[in-house]
């Protein structure tokens, strides 16, 4: 199979990744210059005469300069990107948390647009559209041919418009064609739930503008009846955000003025060290939100949750946590996104999106290209499967691990971990146990049927017991 070349949202509005800002300087304002390479400039112009001189079909200046600088940009790494004016609006809009479209995540896998994530509560996630599902065809389009952006902008559409979608899934002998109605995303990044006497749960599926303020809200509905003996902090299939968000969620977990993450790239301005301090979470003049936390969320333990699909502003927060000893990691290996990207508006209301730093974790780890190993490995069922997942190491011209070197496009070797909960003993499994072992994560709500879920309280159920034996 080919490798996922190009991430794209539809209607999705999730980020891929940690973006430091959406407010930055033009590039025009930029002081300093780099000298342009006049040879090649001159053969760009002779390639650009020849298209528009003996080219089959007249073709537009603007539309061979976009394509130039798409080019120029896309074949830098995966996440650095040329934003039209509706890509460009799609990403500011998203930071909100509203939206047009279906509620999917997607890229381009063997010229075909492949299903990366369906965002929960939408047409998408209730129609059961799933991870890896290849679409072939888009209403009476077939998607060989088209590009990306392209079958991005024909599967975006009016609110209450239908589309229609064929479908080739792994495991299904016949295309599965699904009709659904498009309209007005609003995506609910923070959700929790008390899901036993004592243990709390609490959700992030995306880092937005508003994320911190969320989960300060959320922990104080967990906390209302009293202190909690253990909280799980799910940042599973949760591909990032923005970078300040990442940081506020982390500064209602560790104690104030704490290295969450730094950043290092060639500019000045690309080296930061960010702490759970206001001036690092907080954006104008908006009110500090960690004021109003419950003082037994920096202390109550705490299990993350992790998995292939959690990245970059997920990563960021499940790594600080690691590294202070905040919480204990349990799950699979992350995707492996060690990159930020900084947007740079162009005239027209057009953007670049351009990976202009690293980051890092408080010890000083780099992820990129190999993702956080999870301090207790726990597959996502009982019979020790777990789905099959694209990664950052996966990716066409993937950034290399500057701290390690280039690193293989697979799962990074997990250190050995005693088992949560006791094995089953070998050999044949009834088929009904059988069945139930194999199956996936429920869409519901911190789901019984949720094995990591499940070994996480029993962590720390574990931990709660020793805790009263001392």
């Amino acid at each position: 199979m080919g490798k996922l070349r190009q991430a794209g949202l539809v209607g999705a509005g999730l980020l891929g990744g940690v973006l430091i800002s959406l407010q930055f300087s033009a590039i025009a304002d930029k002081e300093t210059r780099a000298s342009l390479p006049i040879e090649e400039l001159r053969t760009f112009a002779e390639v650009f005469n020849a298209i528009k001189s003996g080219y089959v079909e007249p073709v537009e200046d603007k539309k061979l300069i976009t394509h130039a600088i798409s080019g120029m940009l896309s074949n830098l790494d995966p996440h650095s990107s040329y934003l039209d004016a509706d890509a460009f609006k799609d990403l500011q809009v998203g930071t909100q948390g509203e939206f047009g479209g279906i509620g999917i995540e997607v890229g381009m896998e063997d010229g075909l647009v492949k299903v990366v994530s369906p965002i929960e509560d939408t047409p998408a996630y209730r129609a059961g559209i799933k991870t890896g599902d290849l679409i072939f065809k888009i209403d009476d389009t077939l998607v060989k041919g088209l590009t990306l952006t392209e079958a991005v902008k024909r599967m975006r559409g009016k609110p209450k418009s239908q589309i229609r979608l064929s479908i080739v899934r792994k495991g299904e002998a016949k295309p599965i064609n699904v009709t659904l109605t498009r309209e007005v995303i609003k995506v609910q990044s923070v959700k929790s739930k008390l899901v036993e006497d004592g243990y709390g749960y609490l959700r992030i599926t995306s880092f937005q503008e508003n994320t911190g303020a969320a989960v300060v809200k959320h922990l104080n509905d967990l906390f209302r009846n009293g202190p909690l003996k253990g909280l799980v902090l799910d940042l599973r299939n949760d591909p990032g955000g923005l970078l300040n968000s990442a940081v506020g969620v982390s500064a209602a977990f560790l104690p104030p003025e704490t290295l969450v993450t730094s950043t290092d790239g060639r500019a000045p301005d690309a080296k930061h060290r960010y702490s759970t301090s206001p001036s690092d979470y907080l954006r104008g003049s908006r009110d500090d939100y960690i004021r109003n936390l419950p003082p037994e969320a920096r202390s109550v333990p705490m299990v993350v949750l992790v998995n292939g699909g959690s990245a970059s502003a997920s990563e960021i927060v499940a790594g600080a946590l690691q590294d202070h000893k905040r919480a204990v990691v349990l799950g699979t290996t992350t995707f492996g996104k060690g990159s930020v990207q900084t947007v740079l508006p162009l005239p027209g209301n057009t953007a670049i999106k351009l990976t202009t730093a690293r980051y890092y974790t408080p010890s000083g780890r780099s992820i990129q290209a190999k993702g956080i190993v999870p301090d207790i490995v726990v597959e996502e069922s009982a019979n020790g499967t777990s789905a099959e997942r694209l990664r950052e190491a996966n990716l066409e011209h993937h950034l290399d691990n500057d701290k390690e070197g280039s690193t293989p496009a697979k799962e990074a070797p997990a250190k050995p971990a005693k088992p949560v909960a006791p094995a089953k003993p070998k050999g044949s499994v009834p088929k009904d146990d059988a069945d139930e072992a194999a199956e996936m994560p429920s869409r519901e709500l911190a789901s019984k049927k949720d094995y990591q879920l499940n070994q996480a309280l029993n962590l720390l159920k574990g931990m709660q017991i020793m805790k009263t034996a001392r």
